[in-house]
């Protein structure tokens, strides 16, 4: 495989394979901006993968009481799945379980598409007849009775069709400290992408997936070819001089909103260097025979 160098970085020649996906985006707010974050984070728990988790979600920014609907600190969520039945379930469920039950908490639609997902519309019902509905500024809210008071929830959200699952950069290098650094390094740099959220911990994850396995039921199982301690016995994607390898995988509102956090990682990646960071930047793909968006490294480069 071809490669480029950039500040000592070895770039390959290929490129990211990703999806079509189903989207939408909300606004959660709170008494402070604790409250605010707890809810978020709670709410996009266990979202790492639509492969066990049924939806991808994560806080896309952090927003200032003077940018919120009603003034308070708040947080952007965003949530993907692959079909709208699933996103549907997956937003009543958490926003039920983790946003409704948080102290202070509110919830607004933060997205116009192509069709309404139920937030208020579903939730309403915890009211036991006690809820109330309101429209204000050309829009529709409920607000739930609680025990702290008031729950206050718009009664829906847009869904966008034009979504994009799975853009991704594989970071290569020496040891597992300069592998975590790079990481480090560009989910600072994409978390100030708008609309771009990486899904898993922090942002990285380790436990990067091949496409089935050798035991019935696995849909996915270990990226072999990547994996240091699997070189010597299977058709390895790695040089000798590479011990570790952590991936970076993201979920955008747009296309070209993956295109953008994926240029921004590989920026930040390239310009730590090797001698902090990463030896070799790659990615993860299908050959093109499964995702219709393709990213080409070459094409990103800062």
């Amino acid at each position: 495989m071809q490669r480029l160098m950039v500040n000592g970085v070895a770039i390959d020649d290929t490129f990211a394979e990703a999806f079509g996906m189903r989207a939408t985006a909300i606004i959660i707010t709170g008494p402070n901006r604790k409250w605010a974050r707890q809810a978020a984070i709670s709410m996009t728990g266990f979202a790492t993968s639509v492969i066990g988790c049924g939806c991808e979600a994560a806080i896309d920014v952090e927003l200032p009481a003077s940018q919120t609907p009603d003034g308070r600190p708040g947080c952007r969520v965003m949530i993907f799945a692959v079909s709208t039945d699933e996103l549907q379930k997956q937003l009543q469920n958490r926003l039920g379980q983790c946003v409704l039950t948080s102290p202070g908490s509110a919830c607004f639609a933060d997205l116009k598409g192509t069709a309404d997902l139920k937030l208020g519309s579903a939730l309403r019902y915890f009211g036991d007849g006690w809820q109330v509905s309101k429209k204000f500024g050309g829009r529709h809210y409920w607000r739930v009775p609680v025990m702290d008071g008031e729950f206050l929830c718009e009664a829906t959200t847009g869904l966008t069709k034009e979504a994009v699952g799975g853009g991704n950069l594989l970071l290569l290098a020496e040891s597992n400290a300069q592998a975590l650094a790079a990481a480090e390094a560009a989910v600072a740099a994409i978390e100030k992408v708008p609309g771009a959220i990486m899904p898993f911990p922090g942002g990285v994850v380790r436990s990067g997936s091949k496409v089935g396995g050798k035991y019935k039921g696995m849909t996915a199982s270990t990226n072999d070819a990547f994996a240091p301690t699997l070189r010597g016995v299977v058709k390895s994607e790695l040089g000798p001089d590479i011990n570790a390898a952590l991936e970076i995988v993201i979920d955008g509102q747009t296309s070209d909103a993956v295109a953008a956090a994926m240029k921004a990682g590989l920026g930040a990646v390239t310009k730590l260097g090797p001698a902090k960071g990463a030896s070799r930047i790659s990615a993860g793909n299908y050959g093109g025979k499964l995702g219709k968006f393709h990213y080409h490294l070459k094409d990103l480069l800062p």
